[in-house]
């Protein structure tokens, strides 16, 4: 009876360790999976409060060919399974049971990334938005005013109020997210450069920075000149004489714009035509970049009035019109 019990005993013991060796080099195998025609991994959705045996069920529902309840069991096994978090998740080949579940308590999704350039329209950003790979397009079918209340600014101008930036996202997330975490990151540069706004600005609150750095931004991507563009706009406002800019006069044109901006497009009037009406335009008319917002609150103090590119990237500054008028002759006539 006794040397029952002890075979017993070791055959127990054997099995324990047996299954426990089982495990141990089955965690550290690639996990077998079964792959789309001209796909390099496989998606995997996890969703808020989704369950250990929710999850287990899905990878196998995606591809990955190993039994549910064998997944969701390792997950128990492992003490880690509470721990899984929601997110969009991509399983390549090679990828160890071990690996999946570091991944998936780690909260390693899969991500791409899509840049905001300086300068661009809103309708250029929602262009960019909507070919971003794997973004999902959940505003395509708003109206820009739509959009705005979705992302919870209802009544908002969108002009100007996302943050220029290279900008990293879930795959398969929502550009509704995308937008947001834009608006968030232009309204705290914002305030940061108010705080160092030079009290001789001519710019009385944070909407008129937005706006005279957008301006800036569009006049000029050099920065050593940001700063001077400004204190030309800056004196310009001091002393009520209108700000004479082109690119507001393009952006009041809209779809109307061909390329060629004519005499006739600056005396054409609009809300924008900074010819016509003295002071800022209504709103933003561009993305401005960081050096522009902190342009606007701190313009260069200088006696110029005007300001012509000078083909090299750079502007020439002028105190005067007469001295613009000889600066406008070498650089853009090209005579002497």
């Amino acid at each position: 009876m006794f040397r029952l019990i002890k075979r017993c005993l070791v055959l127990g013991l054997f099995v324990v360790l047996l299954s426990a060796a089982t495990v141990v080099w089955w965690v550290a195998q690639p996990l077998p999976m079964t792959l789309l025609k001209g796909a390099t991994a496989i998606d995997l959705q996890v969703k808020p409060n989704a369950t250990p045996l929710s999850v287990a069920k899905d990878l196998s529902a995606s591809g990955v060919t190993v039994p549910g309840w064998v997944l969701f069991e390792w997950f128990r096994w492992s003490g880690e399974a509470t721990q899984i978090k929601a997110g969009s998740y991509e399983i390549a080949p090679g990828l160890t049971p071990r690996g999946l579940l570091d991944m998936l308590t780690a909260g390693k999704q899969a991500t791409r990334r899509v840049t905001i350039v300086e300068g661009w329209t809103f309708a250029q950003m929602r262009q960019a938005l909507a070919s971003a790979p794997t973004l999902r397009r959940d505003t395509d079918s708003l109206s820009d005013a739509e959009l705005m209340t979705r992302i919870g600014r209802p009544g908002v101008h969108p002009e100007g109020r996302f943050f220029p930036d290279t900008y990293v996202y879930p795959k398969n997330g929502s550009d509704v997210d995308l937008y947001k975490q834009a608006a968030a990151q232009m309204d705290s540069r914002v305030a940061a450069a108010w705080k160092y706004r030079d009290s001789r600005t001519p710019v009385d609150n944070q909407e008129d920075l937005l706006i005279l750095a957008s301006i800036v931004e569009k006049e000029t991507n050099h920065d050593a000149d940001r700063a001077l563009v400004a204190g030309v706009f800056a004196n310009r406002l001091r002393i009520g004489m209108r700000l004479q800019t082109d690119p507001t006069v393009i952006y009041g044109l809209g779809d109307a714009f061909n390329g060629n901006l004519q005499r006739k497009h600056l005396r054409s009037d609009t809300p924008y035509n900074s010819y016509t009406r003295a002071g800022l335009p209504p709103t933003p008319i561009a993305l401005p970049s960081e050096a522009s917002l902190k342009a606007a609150v701190n313009p260069a103090d200088t006696d110029a009035f005007y300001f012509v590119a000078k083909g090299d990237g750079t502007s020439a500054f002028s105190p005067d019109l007469a001295a613009h008028n000889r600066a406008v002759r070498r650089f853009i006539l090209k005579q002497p």
